[in-house]
C-alpha cells in the first residue's frame, strides 16, 4: 500500500478505474453481461498496470537508495544487463559518479602535490633566509673591513638566490595558469643563444669554460624571451657540472619537420638514476649542486612543451650531458 502514497500512481489508477466504468457503462446499452466483462476487463488491465508500474516506481526507488549510498561512499553504483530506459538511467548515472570519483580523486591528488609543492618551497626560502640572518649577525659583530666585504658579498648571493626563486616560481605559475602569452618570431640561434648567455658569460669565464655553437645561422620561429629563459636554464645546468677548463656545445637545425637546438657538455654526465625524475619539480639529482633548487629544468621543459616542442635528456656518447629542444611545424 506503500506506493499508493505516490501521487503518480494514484493519478494513474484513477483515470484507468474510471475509464473502465465508463466503458462498461456504455456497454450496458448493449446487455448488462457485456458490461460486466467490460467491468472485468478494465479492471484486469488496471491490476496489471499498477503492477507494472509498482514494479517500475520500486526500481526506481532502489536506484535513488544506491545513489544516496554513493554519495555517502558507502557503495558504489554498477551497471546491470537488464534493458530498457530505467537500465540506461542507470547505465548513465553509473558513468557520471564514475567520472565524478575520478575528477574527486584528481583534486586530492592536486592538493596533495601541491601541499608538496608549498613545503618544498618554503623550504628553499627558508635555508637563503636562515643564511641571511646569520650572515648580519655577523656582519654586525665584524670590525674588520675585508670580513664585512666578504659578507655583504654573501648576503647579496643569498638575496639573488631568493629573487631567482621567486622569479621562477612566478612563471612556472604563470604556465600552469594558462595566462603565459607566447609571441612566435623569427630568430637566428646565434641571437637567441647570445641572449640566454649573457648571464652565464662571467662564471663561465671564471670557470676558464669554453662555448662554441654550431649552425648559429639557423633559424627559428619562436617566442625569444620564454626560449631564451628555456635555454638559459639548460645552459646553467651544463655551467655548474662541467668542470673548470671544460665546453659547452650548442648545435641548432633546421628540418622541415622541426628545429632542434641541442646543449652538450663535457663534465661527468647525468646519473641513469636521475634520468626519468630530472625535469620533476623540486627534484634534485645526486651530483646537483648545493644551491639547486630543482626547479630551472622543470621549467624549460613546461615552456618548451607549450610551443608545441619537446625536451629530452640524455648522456652524451663521448661523455657528457645532452639536452635536446625540438619544436614541431605541425601538432605532436
Amino acid at each position: 500500500m506503500k506506493h499508493l502514497k505516490n501521487p503518480e500512481l494514484r493519478k494513474e489508477l484513477l483515470i484507468c478505474g474510471a475509464a473502465a466504468l465508463a466503458l462498461a457503462a456504455l456497454s450496458l446499452l448493449i446487455s448488462p453481461l457485456c458490461a460486466l466483462a467490460v467491468l472485468g476487463t478494465g479492471l484486469v488491465f488496471t491490476y496489471f498496470h499498477v503492477f507494472f508500474a509498482r514494479r517500475r516506481y520500486g526500481q526506481i526507488a532502489e536506484l535513488s537508495r544506491s545513489v544516496d549510498r554513493v554519495l555517502h561512499g558507502q557503495d558504489q553504483l554498477l551497471e546491470d544487463n537488464a534493458e530498457g530506459e530505467l537500465a540506461i538511467l542507470r547505465s548513465e548515472i553509473s558513468k557520471m559518479t564514475l567520472r565524478l570519483k575520478e575528477s574527486a580523486d584528481r583534486l586530492q591528488d592536486e592538493k596533495q602535490e601541491l601541499t608538496r609543492a608549498l613545503a618544498d618551497v618554503s623550504h628553499q626560502l627558508r635555508t637563503p633566509l636562515t643564511s641571511m640572518n646569520l650572515t648580519l649577525s655577523l656582519l654586525a659583530e665584524a670590525d674588520e673591513a675585508e670580513k664585512r666585504l666578504r659578507l655583504t658579498r654573501e648576503l647579496k648571493r643569498s638575496l639573488e638566490r631568493i629573487d631567482w626563486l621567486v622569479e621562477t616560481l612566478l612563471k612556472l605559475s604563470k604556465l600552469d595558469a594558462g595566462v603565459a602569452v607566447f609571441a612566435p618570431e623569427p630568430i637566428r640561434a646565434a641571437d637567441l643563444t647570445g641572449r640566454a648567455l649573457r648571464p652565464l658569460r662571467i662564471p663561465m669565464e671564471l670557470r676558464g669554460q669554453r662555448f662554441s655553437l654550431e649552425g648559429g645561422d639557423t633559424e627559428l620561429r619562436l617566442d625569444p624571451a620564454w626560449t631564451a629563459e628555456a635555454l638559459g636554464n639548460l645552459l646553467k645546468n651544463c655551467v655548474e657540472h662541467t668542470p673548470e677548463g671544460g665546453s659547452i656545445r650548442v648545435t641548432a637545425r633546421k628540418t622541415p619537420i622541426f628545429t632542434e637546438l641541442t646543449v652538450c657538455d663535457s663534465g661527468p654526465g647525468i646519473d641513469p638514476a636521475d634520468l626519468p625524475h630530472l625535469f620533476e619539480r623540486f627534484y634534485r639529482g645526486k651530483n646537483a649542486d648545493e644551491h639547486s633548487v630543482g626547479i630551472g629544468l622543470a621549467l624549460a621543459r613546461q615552456i618548451v612543451t607549450e610551443q608545441n616542442g619537446t625536451l629530452r635528456a640524455s648522456n652524451s656518447p663521448e661523455g657528457g650531458a645532452s639536452f635536446t629542444m625540438r619544436f614541431y611545424v605541425g601538432a605532436v
